[in-house]
């Protein structure tokens, strides 16, 4: 998680943008949250092996993960409950783990 406090800032400024994009889609942040999704899908695909890139669950699989980390981000920023929050991401990334290895 991002959890050095320097960061909160930046971290702020993103949210703040994503929500402009949203509910001003004409203003000077048009696009971003769209953007910003479709980039992450696009990281995430880059980062599967063909074969799962092709699967028909693919997309739904590869939204989970930015959705998940965007919640934690604004979760975060709401209530400064790192520990919450970074335990939250860690469970939610071992289960990820476990669906990939078919545990």
């Amino acid at each position: 998680m991002a959890r050095r406090h320097e960061h909160r800032r930046l971290l702020r400024l993103w949210a703040e943008a994503y929500a402009r994009s949203l509910v001003e889609p004409d203003g000077p942040w048009a696009g971003f949250a769209r953007t910003t999704v479709e980039d992450w899908l696009d990281v995430l695909a880059d980062c599967q092996p063909q074969a799962d890139r092709e699967s028909a669950d693919s997309a739904v699989r590869s939204t989970l993960t930015p959705a998940v980390l965007r919640g934690a981000l604004l979760d975060l920023l709401a209530t400064e409950d790192e520990r919450r929050v970074t335990a939250a991401v860690h469970w939610r990334l071992a289960l990820l783990h476990r669906e990939d290895s078919g545990a």
